[in-house]
């Protein structure tokens, strides 16, 4: 489980049903039980999302094989979840978790 900072002013773009709305249109289905919201793409089979805070999210993502030419397409995906949701691209989130295990705040 990874817990990702979300950018200051991003938060109104998950807000509410808009987070339920963003995985129905990325991963093409989303199911909610409770405050997680749950998912199915590729090789992420769960994907488990929670909103804890307007400043961060939890993200978990249990990985299944899957045939080599489908690998891309299920990293696109996810990286296009995570930066619409957190504002932060991959490289930016990489840096921030870099940082955080530097101060021992992981």
């Amino acid at each position: 489980m990874e817990t990702l900072d979300i950018k200051r002013g991003n938060f109104d773009k998950i807000e509410g049903k808009k987070l339920q709305e963003l995985m129905v249109e990325v991963f093409g289905n989303c199911e909610k039980d409770g405050d997680w919201l749950y998912s199915n793409y590729g090789a992420m089979k769960p994907i488990r999302v929670k909103v804890l805070s307007k400043s961060e999210m939890s993200f978990e993502i249990t990985t299944v094989r899957i045939p080599e030419d489908q690998v891309l397409d299920t990293m696109k995906k996810r990286n296009i979840f995570l930066e619409t949701a957190t504002g932060f691209t991959s490289k930016q989130r990489l840096k921030r978790l870099k940082d955080k295990a530097k101060k021992g705040t992981l």
